[in-house]
């Protein structure tokens, strides 16, 4: 049996959402097929493909990409620029500055739906541009020029979103990380003008730091790639095969099912990171009723135009209210118990509630529901 070296940290660190949890299902078959040798005289150019609005984007990175959204279908990709960013990070900034005016007198405003993801408010304010500035909760704000982030599902409460502000001159940035059917029924195929994606949701590969944006706009998709040009020159290339011979993995997976009608579903990704989810999220609710003291969203379905079947949403984080009053700050409260969580706070809520990452190991999400389980 292969010896597998266990990486948990003392205490169990549910703060972050490092999806070490699809590490089994990559050490099976299928793990052979997504296995990539890069040749030394390879990728030493800076150039994929001169020919490309998006010149650093290899090839074969894009036509995975293409393809696995047509297998999926959560997202348009017909008439849509591909391009490739060192995470989805990356991308966001890029598209902050390509929808920002550059002339105007005062930043843009960036807003999003309350409870936003905590890094939309350092990552617009890091570089204190005077193009865009970060300005809350799209809810309370008021006024006609603003981008609007919308990421749906939400990162951190799993809620489905839509944008919340109507203006002819807002401007709207869809991050869907999380619209993968692992996480959320596919109910439509969304068509947006900016979506933004990342390996790291999608097949757990967030060491390889490639997110791609799918972007309607010719000019917005030449901003956005001018932005990646002069911050890094380009995304690196190596990474970019190695997300493309993994996203082909997993397509392949599913195309060779269908041609073959082969029963089984143990090497299809979507299917085993499903069965995951809901599984761990069986446990936590079970874990909650034990201690009586917390709530979560309600469970949410859908027909998933993926699997063909009505499904619940299993989303990557749990958002965790505690009710006991004399409890206010709930991450304080955890920790005291060896659980290491991220304060509500961090996405504009309070103290009482905080997000717990659902993508942990095996070892470190049984730690966790044990220990919350019997807290009273």
């Amino acid at each position: 049996m292969q010896h597998i070296v266990s990486h948990l940290p003392v205490p169990p660190n549910y703060h972050d959402g490092d999806p070490t949890m699809f590490e089994p299902f990559w050490r099976g078959p299928i793990g052979e097929s997504a296995t990539l040798v890069i040749p030394g005289w390879q990728t030493m150019s800076y150039f994929s493909d001169v020919g490309n609005l998006c010149w650093f984007l290899e090839p074969s990175f894009e036509r995975e990409v293409r393809r696995l959204h047509r297998l999926v279908g959560n997202a348009a990709v017909e008439g849509y620029h591909v391009l490739v960013g060192t995470g989805s990070s990356q991308l966001f900034q890029a598209a902050l500055y390509a929808l920002a005016p550059p002339t105007a007198d005062t930043p843009l405003s960036v807003v999003s739906t309350t409870p936003f993801y905590s890094m939309y408010p350092p990552l617009t304010d890091f570089l204190s541009s005077g193009l865009y500035r970060w300005a809350g909760d799209a809810n309370t704000f008021d006024g006609d020029d603003y981008i609007e982030v919308v990421c749906s599902p939400s990162n951190p409460d799993g809620s489905i979103r839509e944008a919340v502000l109507k203006s002819k001159s807002g401007k709207d940035i869809h991050d869907l990380a999380y619209y993968w059917p692992q996480y959320t029924p596919i109910t439509q195929m969304l068509a947006h003008d900016i979506m933004l994606f990342t390996v790291s949701k999608c097949t757990g590969h967030a060491g390889t730091r490639i997110g791609w944006a799918l972007v309607k706009d010719k000019e917005v998709a030449q901003k956005m790639s001018k932005f990646m040009e002069q911050s890094t020159i380009g995304v690196c290339k190596d990474a970019q095969l190695r997300a493309a011979k993994v996203l082909g993995a997993v397509t392949d997976g599913y195309e060779h099912q269908l041609a073959t009608a082969a029963g089984g579903d143990a090497n299809l990704l979507f299917h085993y990171a499903r069965r995951k989810m809901a599984h761990r999220w069986c446990a936590l609710r079970a874990a909650v009723a034990a201690s009586g003291i917390f709530s979560l969203p309600n469970e949410v379905a859908g027909f998933c135009t993926f699997t063909k079947d009505t499904v619940t949403s299993n989303p990557a984080f749990a958002w965790l209210r505690c009710e006991k009053q004399e409890v206010e700050d709930l991450e304080s409260f955890l920790r005291e118990n060896k659980i290491i969580t991220r304060s509500g706070t961090k996405f504009g809520a309070d103290q009482k509630v905080v997000r717990i990452s659902m993508v942990d190991t095996d070892e470190a999400f049984g730690i966790f529901v044990n220990r919350l389980a019997a807290i009273k």
